[in-house]
């Protein structure tokens, strides 16, 4: 683990490696994330952890760095509501960022239509306890009903507790997207009893997509995480048209196992064999999802 002189939280890769793998032109890094810089963008007083500054400067770097051409930028649980520093990086990014927010259970149309304007296509919705205190999800529904046309929700939970989300899940009203497949325990294989219950959500509704993100968040057997590729590799070739990756760079709450963004990157062609398979998880999904 590394920190700054002020003791804030490094979570990223210092010199990630090139990766072996040449993502196709038009490429998408469709889960990253913003941190402040603090200066600017001062994070929660609710902030569970705090990290040091990782801005768009940083992140526009990497994505050149590894062969992409967008980003999409996820509404980081440290800077709670407030979404300048996301807004600010896709305002930053000429065109070539879009976002995902993270709202006040009672926010208006009038200011979700301000964060349409500075390109978010989604709100965010988290249910892990140890980031967030409580998930309202009355509250979230009401707000699911009032989002501008074209947005989707973005969930975030873990896989002990799907059970009880589907309830919730069948009652939001617009496209479902699901943060690294419910964090699944990939060492079951693709036919695991967590496996198997994420793949009858996504049966469930023809709206429900998912990122095949984190190996290194769900792989235990660490870099290069085989039991994530074996796991993974089914779920993409079944649902690919639902599919979309990211680096999820800079790895929120990671500090103690920092992957490197470059064998992050060639994780891709191992759950996404072919050419065509590449290009929808890459391109076609997440430009249809967030550019359409």
């Amino acid at each position: 683990m590394s920190a700054d002189t002020q003791g804030r939280i490094t979570s990223w890769h210092g010199n990630p490696s090139k990766p072996t793998f040449t993502p196709p032109p038009g490429a998408v890094d469709a889960h990253c994330h913003v941190f402040g810089p603090q200066a600017l963008f001062p994070f929660s007083p609710k902030a569970k952890y705090l990290p040091a500054d990782a801005g768009p400067d940083m992140l526009f770097a990497l994505r050149d760095h590894l062969g992409f051409e967008r980003n999409v930028i996820v509404q980081a649980s440290c800077h709670g509501t407030d979404n300048a520093a996301t807004l600010d990086a896709i305002a930053r990014s000429g065109g070539k960022a879009r976002g995902v927010a993270v709202v006040d259970p009672d926010i208006s149309k009038a200011e979700l239509e301000k964060l349409h304007d500075g390109g978010m296509r989604g709100v965010r919705f988290n249910f892990l306890k140890r980031l967030v205190d409580n998930a309202p999800k009355d509250k979230f529904l009401e707000v699911a009903g009032r989002l501008p046309a074209r947005w989707h929700v973005v969930i975030y939970f873990e896989a002990d507790i799907l059970d009880e989300m589907r309830a919730f899940i069948d009652a939001i009203p617009v496209p479902v997207v699901v943060d690294h497949m419910g964090r699944p325990d990939v060492s079951q294989g693709p036919d695991g009893p967590e496996m198997k219950a994420f793949r009858s959500l996504l049966d469930s509704r023809p709206d429900i997509w998912f990122k095949a993100t984190c190996p290194d968040r769900l792989d235990a057997t660490n870099d290069p995480w085989d039991d994530f590729a074996r796991a993974v590799r089914p779920l993409v070739e079944d649902y690919q048209d639902r599919v979309l990756w990211g680096t999820d760079w800079p790895h929120p709450n990671m500090q103690s196992n920092i992957p490197d963004d470059g064998h992050l990157v060639d994780m891709i062609p191992r759950i996404a064999v072919t050419e065509d398979l590449q290009r929808k998880m890459l391109i076609d999904n997440p430009m249809r999802l967030y550019w359409s």
